[in-house]
């Protein structure tokens, strides 16, 4: 099992158990009014996420989603080990819709029984960019359609991500092979 692997397996276990103990937040984070899937599908870069251990020393990430035969979403997830020329590292896993009017929550698996939270909270009116959290806000990404990301259009994603209750503070800035 590679080490990009076995770090989300135990990030969803964590996941897991402070979901069953419950959470305060939960209900306060807005997911956006409507995803069409068909737009949301293809690849995207990440420019910047909350840490976690399921990435480390990951550089060059990118998350490519595509429709499968069953109807749910096909997740390939690649990065880049230490540097963008680093070991190239994937997993592969699916998405499938919870909230069948926005389409905005979704649950994400790598491993089975595991299951994690997918909740696009913002979203470009063109599908160039959007924001992924999980309903406690432990984590946090950044993700747009190109490698690169115009300054103004992160300062003010920020400022909304500030207004949601996120730490701008936590975030890595993700490079990218350009």
């Amino acid at each position: 099992m590679k080490i990009y692997n076995y770090f989300y397996l135990m990030i969803l276990i964590s996941q897991f158990i402070s979901g069953c103990t419950g959470g305060d937040m939960k209900s306060d984070l807005p997911v956006v009014d409507y995803v069409d899937l068909n737009r949301y599908i293809g690849k995207w870069y990440e420019i910047a996420r909350y840490p976690n251990r399921f990435q480390k020393d990951c550089v060059a990430t990118t998350a490519t989603y595509s429709i499968r035969e069953d109807g749910d979403i096909k997740v390939l997830n690649q990065c880049r080990k230490v540097t963008v020329d680093g070991e190239l590292d994937t997993a592969e896993g699916k998405a499938w819709v919870v909230d069948k009017k926005t389409n905005a929550k979704l649950k994400v698996q790598f491993f089975w029984p595991f299951r994690g939270d997918y909740w696009i909270i913002m979203l470009d009116k063109n599908y160039k960019y959007s924001i992924v959290s999980d309903p406690d806000r432990k984590f946090l990404w950044i993700l747009s359609r190109t490698p690169q990301m115009e300054q103004g259009t992160y300062n003010k994603i920020i400022k909304k991500l500030k207004s949601l209750g996120f730490d701008e503070k936590k975030l890595i800035k993700a490079p990218q092979n350009i």
